[in-house]
């Protein structure tokens, strides 16, 4: 693992880091921020899984966790969002598929099978690069994430009840099967068959598998891609017929930005720590 940057950060630090992933088939960034209490012993963790177009720098530099993490003696893992420069034909051609929108799945279908592994590298690869190399408890593990980001930890968790402690979002793409960008990525990383994508959408998948602890999830009512694109009503009706417990904030006047996270990761952060710790 090689260290690209370091940062001092409210008594701690933010490390920016590259390695060769096996899951990904390519090198992999993440940024973590190890809080002051790591230097005394193992602490939990909190994976914050971020949106399209975003890289592991996004969250570290516009989210504003590091204070809360600092306060409670959390360290914060932040992956990038997908693979780089693998050589796929077309990887960069669009901002909402390929490089920077991995949709934290496992691809099944040619060429971005070869790479885009980012679900694999998420729930198992990278844990055990972060116990690895930094003072982690794995036993205390939460997740949460933005848009795509926050599909992505909804799935992570439903996937594996029990690994997280907790998990929360912040307009999330609670529907992807009937979201565009959602249409698009699942088409060509898995494939036109429509059954096989409902193993990676939130909402086919809580029918199924519901958690023992609720779900947190905040949406601007002034977020452009409300409509179209995230849909959490589709997701509050899943929940509502499988029995899970789920807490939706409807923000009024707030959008899809930095802003709106910034606003509320002071509360996300505390709902994670009161499961972290518990």
């Amino acid at each position: 693992m090689e260290l690209l940057a370091e940062h001092k950060s409210f008594g701690g630090v933010v490390r920016y880091c590259r390695h060769p992933s096996q899951s990904c088939n390519a090198p992999m960034r993440f940024a973590v921020y190890l809080p002051p209490q790591a230097t005394a012993g193992p602490v939990p963790v909190l994976y914050y899984l971020a949106g399209l177009t975003c890289t592991e720098e996004t969250f570290m530099i516009k989210a504003g966790a590091q204070r809360y993490a600092a306060e409670h003696g959390i360290l914060l893992v932040a992956p990038d969002t997908s693979p780089r420069h693998t050589g796929i034909p077309g990887e960069d051609d669009d901002w909402d598929f390929g490089s920077g929108a991995g949709f934290y799945l496992d691809a099944s279908a040619a060429p971005w099978s070869a790479h885009y592994r980012m679900y694999s590298y998420v729930t198992d690869e990278l844990p055990a690069l972060v116990a690895e190399h930094f003072p982690a408890d794995p036993v205390r593990q939460s997740i949460f994430g933005h848009s795509m980001g926050g599909h992505g930890a909804l799935v992570c968790a439903l996937k594996n009840p029990g690994r997280y402690r907790s998990v929360s979002a912040f307009a999330p793409i609670g529907a992807p099967m009937h979201s565009p960008w959602g249409e698009k990525a699942f088409s060509g990383y898995l494939g036109a068959d429509r059954d096989a994508w409902r193993a990676w959408d939130a909402s086919e998948l809580v029918r199924g598998t519901q958690l023992p602890t609720p779900i947190l999830i905040d949406q601007g009512t002034a977020d452009q891609f409300l409509e179209t694109q995230l849909k959490p009503e589709r997701f509050e009706a899943a929940c509502q017929a499988a029995g899970q417990a789920l807490i939706l904030r409807r923000q009024p006047g707030y959008d899809h930005s930095y802003y709106f996270i910034a606003s509320f990761m002071e509360e996300h952060m505390r709902f994670h720590v009161e499961h972290l710790t518990a």
